[in-house]
């Protein structure tokens, strides 16, 4: 492995922020799975490796987040993301692989419980089945759960297949995430080479989670769950308030009494929905974290991506003074630590660290 230059701790920018990165990576050797596939599964799983060692080893995490001025880190998976596109016929393989993952997560995370926030894989085939392993990753210490954002096309959002799910979840205070690049869209096709579709692939990241926010908002999930906790990740925010704005406007245009029974029913727009139940990420997204303001101050929040090639690592504060300086202290400490650390329990310190 080719040496790496030693990187200093970054200081504070503002003495009362405790930095928290609500999306961050591990990097799964894929021999952890050796129990349930073989490695030949993972083709190109080594050039993962290349990075930092903090993807895998958690003594190692522990001083990379120094070196980035990092309090705590909610963690997800990288190659565990491909699962999710398996099959209906491959749903036990999912099953296991996803408890061998969480069980190598619960002690990934045993090195620093409060600043390692481990996320657990749940395979939605089965919905018995995923509500047994939600309650055990919350009884062996994961604070959340991802589930796919682009659902088997038998199994949409709008099912009541789900409801089982949410309301364990409610019941359990286990926040539920939905991360980019998981599920049957096209984060299942081999990445594009030539430029026009490179970029194509790139614009349709958004239609996952767009269909799925529509989906669980006007299905009645959220109305049904009203505990239930969202969690969007990786997928930016700046398109959030101009989407919220517009199913607004074309609700009130369009449901008028008198109204079928309808989550929309009950007089809540889908922006207060939002506001009441989802959370979301972003990391790179000058133009989302410009508009921040009191539609989202209280539902989005900061990530670094760690350890991934586009990272702000070991930049990350530099960048928040840049993008975020507009915000007051009190917004700016919201979106950086106090939305994740309220969403997770976390314990803060009472202190600032050194």
């Amino acid at each position: 492995m080719v040496a790496t230059p030693r990187v200093e701790a970054k200081p504070l920018v503002y003495a009362s922020d405790v930095l928290i990165s609500a999306d961050s990576h591990v990097l799964e050797r894929p021999d952890i799975w050796a129990s349930c596939m073989p490695t030949s599964f993972w083709p190109n799983a080594g050039s993962a490796f290349r990075g930092r060692p903090g993807g895998f080893d958690p003594e190692k995490r522990l001083e990379e987040m120094a070196q980035d001025g990092l309090f705590a880190e909610v963690l997800y998976p990288s190659l565990g993301l491909k699962l999710y596109g398996l099959e209906p016929q491959e749903a036990d393989l999912q099953e296991r692989a996803f408890r061998v993952y969480n069980d190598w997560m619960v002690r990934f995370c045993a090195t620093a419980p409060e600043r390692l926030i481990g996320i657990g894989l749940i395979s939605a085939y089965d919905i018995a089945h995923a509500v047994k392993e939600l309650e055990r990753c919350h009884r062996v210490g994961l604070r959340g759960a991802l589930v796919w954002e682009a659902p088997h096309p038998t199994l949409p959002f709008i099912s009541r297949h789900y409801d089982p799910l949410w309301e364990a979840a409610q019941a359990l205070g286990m926040p539920v995430s939905m991360h980019i690049l998981s599920g049957h869209n096209y984060s299942k096709n081999p990445l594009p080479s030539t430029g026009l579709e490179f970029q194509r692939f790139t614009a349709n990241k958004l239609m996952s989670v767009l269909n799925a926010v529509y989906d669980l908002i006007f299905s009645g999930a959220l109305e049904r769950y009203p505990g239930l906790k969202l969690v969007l990740v990786e997928n930016e925010i700046g398109w959030l308030p101009w989407v919220l704005q517009t199913w607004n406007r074309y609700y009130r245009r369009t449901w008028k009494p008198p109204i079928p029974p309808h989550p929309l029913a009950y007089g809540r727009s889908p922006s207060d929905y939002f506001r009441r139940q989802i959370y979301a990420t972003f990391f790179e997204d000058a133009v989302g974290a410009s508009m921040l303001g009191p539609w989202g101050v209280a539902n989005c929040m900061w990530s670094n991506d760690y350890p991934h090639e586009n990272s702000t690592w070991p930049h990350s504060r530099e960048v928040i003074a840049r993008e975020l300086g507009h915000l007051s202290p009190e917004d700016r400490k919201k979106v950086v630590t106090t939305n994740a650390a309220r969403l997770y329990k976390m314990a803060l310190p009472v202190a600032s660290p050194p």
